[in-house]
């Protein structure tokens, strides 16, 4: 579903003439639902990433023709290396994503690591879902949370934050 969208959104914006050319799609599914990647229905889909746990696109079509008319690809990813995205991102760069938005991140990591990524490339991820939407899953991954106490005084934080001077 997401990636037709995306393709119809960026097809309209080159028909308008608000940008010069369309994207490459890249597209990513887990391992355990990847029915696009293996060209049939996965009765049983299987995934950390309940997001895209479909095994059956209703937009199955919409998403092939999108990825053929962009030049783009659709490939799988383990479980393994989605929350090692979602990892990466919250410890590297304070963003917390569900499972299924990590996939994204994690393919693109798995493209650069095989050499299918050029210098200069100018690449976009879309990562939409919130982490708080499966806390669950990621602390089963991840591990515990080291509770913090911060002894502040609410004058000082609201001062230093801007919100009030002195």
């Amino acid at each position: 579903g997401n990636i037709s969208a995306y393709w119809k959104g960026f097809r309209e914006y080159v028909d308008a003439g608000r940008a010069p050319t369309a994207p490459a799609l890249w597209g990513f599914q887990a391992a355990g639902a990847a029915p696009l990647v293996s060209g049939q229905v996965v009765t049983f889909p299987e995934t950390v990433a309940t997001a895209i746990r479909v095994g059956n696109p209703a937009s199955w079509l919409l998403a092939e023709a999108a990825r053929d008319e962009s030049g783009g690809v659709i490939e799988a990813v383990t479980d393994r290396q989605i929350l090692q995205a979602q990892q990466d991102l919250a410890a590297r760069d304070g963003v917390f994503v569900e499972p299924a938005s990590a996939a994204g991140v994690a393919g693109l990591l798995a493209r650069c690591a095989a050499g299918r990524v050029t210098p200069h490339q100018t690449i976009t991820v879309t990562v939409t879902g919130h982490g708080l939407k499966d806390v669950d899953t990621a602390m089963d991954f991840h591990g515990t949370v080291e509770e913090l106490v911060v002894d502040a005084d609410a004058g000082q934080a609201a001062a230093v934050a801007g919100l009030r001077s002195g």
